[in-house]
């Protein structure tokens, strides 16, 4: 895994929670309204970074290769206008490639927030192919259960997050849901950074032997839905990943 440092200023987007898991994504601002937390806000209020921000320090190729082949499609679509010049048209290629990763993730979260509706009870207003699938898979994986959505923590370690879907009943079972471009099941599999995501969020909700799974939703297929369970000696593995990088980042960040 490639560690590679980022610029100061990503602070400006990064996650943070109280010491007890209250979520504090942005703060009171000088002109009114609300700003997004920095690391200098957290350091002043002993904050704790999110999963996902201490997950950033280290390189994710596959979103690289990704984000690589958007540009190239851009390019390939976008024919050079008549004395454009070359940062021009570089520029339009890689705005335009900007905007189709933005609408995939919107896409993504809009699905997101449509699955999380439906196991929260407040109702599903669209995406209903996408939410049957994913509660049909999740209740063949797993059987009934007493879900709790979106639940919010801190740990003495110095890390938080917010978990999509879990249960404490014996041991614990803790899922991730992500959407994903995918039409072929058997091609869809999880990455480091799913994995070292579980395994922290199973500690930080002090479920640490709790069963972990990512909930693949196909946005591309509506109603295509996977569940990648991961193991015991995954789940091991993902924990002394993470717990390295969190040091890392708490090292590197001056911020513990």
């Amino acid at each position: 895994m490639t560690l590679i440092a980022k610029d100061p200023r990503a602070s400006e987007s990064m996650h943070w929670y109280t010491r007890e898991g209250t979520p504090m994504y942005t703060v009171q601002a000088k002109s009114g309204g609300q700003r997004n937390t920095t690391l200098r806000d957290a350091r002043a209020m002993n904050l704790v970074p999110s999963v996902t921000t201490v997950l950033n320090v280290a390189a994710k190729p596959a979103l690289t290769a990704w984000l690589q082949q958007q540009v190239l499609l851009a390019a390939l679509t976008l024919p050079k206008r008549e004395a454009e010049g070359d940062k021009e048209y570089t520029d339009r290629i890689i705005n335009d490639s900007k905007q189709q990763g933005r609408s995939a993730a919107d896409a993504g979260t809009s699905i997101h927030a449509s699955i999380q509706g439906f196991y929260e009870g407040t109702g599903v207003r669209e995406h209903h192919d996408h939410v049957s699938s994913t509660a049909k898979r999740v209740l063949e994986a797993f059987g009934e259960q007493a879900w709790i959505s979106e639940k919010s923590f801190g740990h003495d370690l110095g890390f938080g997050g917010k978990c999509d879907m879990y249960n404490a009943d014996g041991q614990g079972i803790v899922l991730d849901v992500k959407t994903k471009e995918f039409s072929d099941p058997d091609k869809v599999d999880g990455y480091d950074e799913h994995l070292m995501q579980l395994a922290a969020y199973r500690v930080g909700l002090n479920v640490p032997n709790a069963r972990c799974a990512n909930v693949f939703v196909s946005r591309s297929v509506p109603g295509l839905v996977v569940v990648k369970e991961w193991s015991a000696e995954d789940l091991v593995r993902g924990w002394e990943m993470f717990y390295c990088l969190l040091k890392f980042w708490q090292v590197k960040n001056s911020h513990k």
